[in-house]
């Protein structure tokens, strides 16, 4: 007789989104911040089988949902066997242990859940550098919430003085691997450096794309470069940066750079890891901030945008690319848009000509 077989199946886990409406999120644009959640969700890969939506007063510091919120949750999560809960929002150690305690489930929060797509969508070295570090970062914070079992000590007995404990042993694990890998990342920099004295030797002016994230930076430049650069209607779609050449009306005008998009309450590690990227938006002769003017929020997009560059100190020239106007309705005076933002374009990149005011706009500034 033929032996029988035997397949085996994969365990998909029970996903349980809790997307919150906390008291620091704005009311007329939750529903988008909550599709963006949703985005992240879908860019990352994962399979939800449930969605649950909160509205907090204020945040618990131990559990961060209120006892009412709290008891609702772990209703949802025992009738429906969850195994892992997302959460909208980014947590601290003390609201993700507490949480994983009683939900006795895995919990993953913003910060998590962002990192674990630049993870996917770093391919260059010093992409893959950054994201490292701030895996690293998330990790070693993590570690001040673990249970006894890390704080047993690894010493001996007849060793000299209390022995390491298993949480210091492997935070000084995590730093000493910190520090190699920002060796690593100042000697791209290093690199960097050298191209750009190159570039400022011969005057070549440097334009910057910056943005939200799908905003359509990508978009714009394979657009005006003619290049084939990952555009995908996802977040964080591309992720290193890219620089192409661009050429205006049949000569060379200078180069075009794609940085990371932006986000609402990006993890303060992520933007650390990314300043050797960002600052060089510092040597930027001018900064191109693309708009989805189609997006309802399109507003606070540009207030988290603006907020990011007050931070790493970036006061370079800038112009407004309201992009996507395709798909605006004609509830949104354009004429009054560019009033009030200037200097500002309105483009997309779906007409042949789509693009024209923006190729005409840098034709005139540069001269």
């Amino acid at each position: 007789m033929p032996r029988e077989s035997h397949y085996l199946t994969t365990y998909l886990p029970k996903v349980l989104l809790v997307g919150v409406h906390a008291p620091y999120n704005r009311t007329s644009f939750i529903d988008s911040y909550f599709q963006e959640f949703r985005n992240l969700v879908r860019t990352n890969g994962v399979t939800v089988n449930h969605e649950l939506y909160l509205r907090l007063r204020t945040i618990d510091s131990t559990f961060f949902l209120s006892k009412g919120k709290l008891s609702e949750v772990k209703k949802v999560v025992d009738e429906l066997g969850i195994d892992h809960l997302i959460v909208s929002e980014p947590l601290t150690v003390q609201q993700e242990v507490s949480l994983t305690e009683f939900l006795r489930c895995k919990i993953f929060d913003r910060a998590h859940l962002i990192l674990d797509i630049f993870e996917k969508h770093a391919h260059s070295s010093e992409g893959k550098v950054q994201v490292a570090i701030a895996k690293l970062h998330h990790k070693k914070a993590r570690l001040a919430g673990r249970g006894i079992q890390m704080s047993q000590q690894a010493g001996k007995i007849g060793t000299r003085g209390p022995g390491e404990t298993a949480k210091e042993k492997e935070t000084r694990h995590i730093e000493n691997t910190i520090l190699r890998l920002q060796r690593e990342l100042e000697k791209i920099e290093r690199s960097r450096a050298t191209q750009r004295k190159q570039r400022l030797a011969n005057q070549v002016p440097l334009i910057s794309l910056i943005g939200y994230t799908n905003a359509g930076k990508s978009s714009i430049l394979n657009a005006l470069t003619k290049s084939t650069v990952l555009a995908e209607n996802k977040p964080f779609s591309t992720l290193d940066t890219t620089t192409r050449e661009l050429y205006l009306f049949g000569k060379k005008y200078g180069l075009v750079s794609d940085t990371v998009g932006f986000i609402q309450q990006l993890p303060p590690y992520l933007i650390n890891a990314f300043k050797s990227t960002l600052l060089e938006l510092h040597f930027a002769d001018l900064l191109l901030h693309v708009v989805d003017i189609s997006h309802e929020a399109w507003q606070a997009h540009i207030d988290v945008v603006q907020h990011i560059l007050r931070d790493l100190n970036i006061d370079k020239p800038m112009v407004y690319i309201f992009n996507k106007s395709d798909l605006v309705d004609h509830k949104i005076p354009l004429d009054e848009l560019t009033a009030r933002y200037t200097p500002s374009v309105i483009v997309n990149t779906v007409d042949p000509q789509g693009l024209d005011n923006l190729r005409d706009y840098l034709n005139t500034w540069r001269r």
